[in-house]
């Protein structure tokens, strides 16, 4: 379907679909872990990326594969996770457009139009910024895991078992390994459920020209 106009924040309609979106990028062995788990189960994740953390330079092997095939979306969250409601019109679309030339000699592929703006902080002029580049869907949530800061497994899970639904958009984060550690519970969790993971790109047609 079309992007809808706006913020994105779930996915529209009635159905079954997840979409599993992760952020950042702090700890290497978090991306290489998301990266191994999409692969070998099937799962279907956006990462909403910052290209300044060396992981998405580290892991870009691994990770180059999934992306060309599109179990794993790139999706830009900036270069270096700024807060775009303190910048300038120029700022905004500077660290957009860094991380945007580093996924597309990195990974070969053109982010454009999801960004995620990092703390969810925009405002129109914001928007208007990303818009002028191309960036014209920002994406938010409706659910958190809540690990942008470091939980226990048995939080991650509580976390997931309460957000995972139906077109929610989830956001977690490549930051804590907690979260590593449970991937079978969290994949139970959307089996019991009926839900099948989707990327954006698995649900909506991108914008040509």
């Amino acid at each position: 379907m079309p992007i809808p106009p706006g913020r994105l924040t779930e996915l529209p309609g009635d159905g079954s679909l997840l979409a599993w979106t992760v952020d950042d990028g702090d700890d290497s062995s978090v991306v290489r872990a998301y990266t191994e788990f999409g692969r070998d189960t099937g799962t279907r994740l956006t990462f909403f990326l910052n290209g300044s953390k060396p992981a998405w330079t580290e892991n870009a092997d691994l990770l180059r594969p999934l992306v060309a095939d599109g179990r794993i979306q790139l999706g830009n969250h900036t270069w270096s996770h700024a807060d775009l409601t303190s910048l300038s019109a120029a700022g905004v679309q500077d660290e957009l457009q860094r991380n945007h030339d580093f996924v597309l000699s990195t990974y070969g592929v053109d982010m454009r139009p999801y960004y995620r703006p990092p703390y969810g902080y925009r405002d129109a002029s914001t928007d208007a910024a990303a818009a002028e580049i191309g960036y014209t869907c920002p994406v938010l949530w409706y659910g958190s895991l809540s690990d942008s800061g470091l939980l226990t497994p048995d939080q991650v899970v509580g976390f997931a078992d309460q957000w995972f639904l139906p077109q929610h958009i989830v956001i977690g984060h490549l930051n804590f390994t907690p979260v590593t550690t449970v991937f079978p519970q969290l994949t139970q969790i959307i089996a019991d459920r009926g839900l099948t993971t989707v990327t954006l790109d698995d649900v909506f047609v991108r914008p040509t020209g």
